[in-house]
């Protein structure tokens, strides 16, 4: 298979042709339009003694015009969704190039409470979500950040296959993207559903038929007049009737009205999102049981949503002024529309919630997929119920630049516990991160930045970034004493993977030595499994009395009055500082 960067250059030159084919296209309709409106006007001026001539061309003229219009308008929206698929393509390019920046950071889903979300660099400038996102929709954004949060060590493998299978169909989601991205909606889907379900009809059984008794009427009544068989003021007074009829229920139907016009293009985009999930062939068992969800009816989910659309955008006729007049009056139109659309309301609003989890289920999966496109050289770590926790070669942080990473084999087993030290910015920080991703991204169902990778499932909870807080008036060290607590609680719940870094900051040194060392042998006792990095070499003498507990480091060194890192895990303690060499290197002492 090409590399995912020869893809994305490949198809948006392929996709900027084809715009451009078609803006040349539009351009040669737009002339043939003036052309045919030009020489219909000549044919009517030149024929007009003869009437019956001049109504033909007349006829012919608007049919042709009217003709090419609809060709116009077909070929302007393929094109918009040639542009729209060049922009995704664009965007993928940028993204490989590590210019992601600019893209949603998920700030709204960080979580100072969460297991982990705060201290891993999840949401954030530079995050993980915001070098994952692809997603087009508020819904299908926010599962994708509830799969990330979720600590879920459940059917990893049947959400690896789902993924794999989703990352080798790129066209597929890119066409969902596209489709998706043509639409823009106001109303979320979340308030759509609590619309629905709160919805009290108005219009009684009887206004099915009433309509259309009106309208044979009002067809009669054009007859009879057209044939001198009745005064033409009978069609006003039948008018003025109909108008009365509209009239009893004008305002709930208007109230109606403010509600459709709020989620008609929601359910436009969703009926096409639909539409594709349905005609594609899914082989994963995930995958199958999510479309089987919208398939479940005796119409497609995407039909469904189609009539409802029609239907909205019917009743939104009524603003025109002769429709709201003439339909209402001789047609009851809007009694027609609000009882077809109260209709669809009583019979499928109980099942638009799954409809639209199923969207935004796809949503979140396709940005998940296509990371797995874009990384071949990461591997799906083989899931196993005994071992090691995390056996892997050459695992890596997924954000690092390749060229640039270094790399690390950990083999951890069960209720092990590692005491990491090492001078600043030799690499704990980013190691703790790296184990951390491992363990989240393998319990989502993505590829690992590794070479090789066994991993048994495990939750994670973390202490790494704790702050203060002037709002909840709670120093830093007492919030640092809640998150302790709150991982003591939890691990007397479940097993988790604890990742600590340089606990108990708010205390004095000596204080911090002795009640380190309380927690990581409370922790080991309690069979815990996890990594703390301190600079309290201390601490790793507990390796001498717990067998559980093994120390490793990372190392700096100084050559030629430069500080050199080689970012290595290394087995044993750090015995080379450098926070001194720096405070003078810096002239800061």
């Amino acid at each position: 298979m090409s590399a995912p960067i020869d893809y994305y250059q490949e198809h948006q030159a392929t996709y900027t042709a084809e715009a451009q084919k078609l803006h040349k296209q539009m351009i040669t309709l737009s002339m043939l339009r003036l052309l045919v409106f030009v020489a219909t006007g000549f044919g009517i001026y030149f024929t007009f003694q003869n009437w019956q001539i001049a109504l033909g061309i007349g006829v012919l003229g608007v049919v042709g015009f009217l003709f090419l219009l609809s060709k116009y308008n077909d070929i302007k929206r393929e094109r918009q969704f040639k542009k729209a698929l060049v922009v995704i393509n664009e965007e993928e390019i940028k993204i490989a190039s590590g210019n992601f920046h600019d893209r949603d950071q998920g700030l709204k889903f960080q979580d100072p409470n969460h297991f982990y979300s705060l201290d891993i660099d999840l949401f954030g400038r530079g995050s993980f979500f915001q070098f994952i996102n692809r997603t087009t929709i508020t819904e299908g954004q926010e599962r994708l950040a509830d799969l990330l949060k979720a600590n879920n060590t459940e059917n990893i493998v049947s959400r690896q296959k789902a993924i794999e299978e989703l990352s080798s169909r790129p066209e597929w989601r890119q066409h969902y993207d596209a489709n998706s991205s043509l639409i823009e909606t106001e109303t979320s889907a979340k308030q759509i559903v609590t619309w629905l379900k709160n919805y009290k009809t108005f219009l009684p059984k009887m206004m099915q038929w009433l309509p259309i008794g009106f309208t044979v009427i009002s067809v009669t009544l054009f007859v009879l007049t057209i044939l001198n068989l009745i005064n033409s003021e009978i069609v006003g007074y039948w008018l003025l009737i109909g108008l009365g009829f509209s009239g009893v229920y004008v305002k709930r139907i208007n109230q109606l009205s403010t509600g459709a016009d709020q989620v008609k293009d929601t359910f436009r985009q969703y009926a096409l999102l639909l539409d594709l999930i349905e005609n594609e062939n899914f082989t994963s068992e995930l995958l199958q049981k999510k479309q089987e969800k919208i398939q479940s009816e005796h119409k497609k989910a995407s039909l469904i949503f189609k009539e409802l659309s029609k239907g909205l955008d019917a009743l939104d006729n009524r603003n025109n002024i002769i429709s709201a007049i003439f339909g209402n009056g001789l047609f009851l139109s809007d009694i027609k529309n609000s009882y077809r659309i109260e209709k669809w309301i009583n019979q499928y609003a109980d099942k638009v919630e799954d409809w639209f989890e199923v969207v935004s289920f796809f949503d979140a999966y396709n940005s998940l997929g296509g990371f797995n496109f874009n990384h071949p050289d990461f591997v799906f770590p083989k899931i196993v119920n005994n071992g090691s926790v995390i056996k892997a070669t050459n695992l890596g942080h997924p954000l690092l630049n390749k060229s640039k990473r270094v790399d690390s084999n950990v083999s951890m087993g069960n209720e092990e516990f590692f005491i990491v030290t090492g001078a600043n910015m030799a690499g704990k920080s980013t190691f703790l991160r790296t184990m951390s991703l491992h363990i989240v991204m393998a319990n989502v169902g993505l590829p690992i930045c590794a070479e090789t990778s066994e991993y048994s499932p495990v939750k994670l909870i973390t202490s790494m970034r704790t702050t203060d807080s002037l709002t909840d008036d709670s120093s830093y060290f007492f919030s640092e004493l809640t998150r302790l607590k709150y991982i003591v609680d939890a691990i007397q719940k479940e097993p988790y993977f604890i990742i600590l870094d340089e606990i108990l900051k708010g205390t004095n040194s000596t204080d911090k030595a002795i009640g380190s060392r309380k927690f990581v042998e409370k922790l080991v006792a309690s069979k815990a499994t996890g990594i703390i990095a301190t600079h309290d070499l201390s601490l790793c003498e507990i390796e001498n009395e717990l067998p559980q507990v093994k120390n490793y480091y990372f190392d700096a060194e100084i050559i030629n009055d430069e500080l050199h890192f080689d970012y290595t895990l290394k087995t044993g303690v750090c015995k080379n500082m450098n926070a001194s060499f720096l405070l003078k290197k810096m002239e800061i002492v």
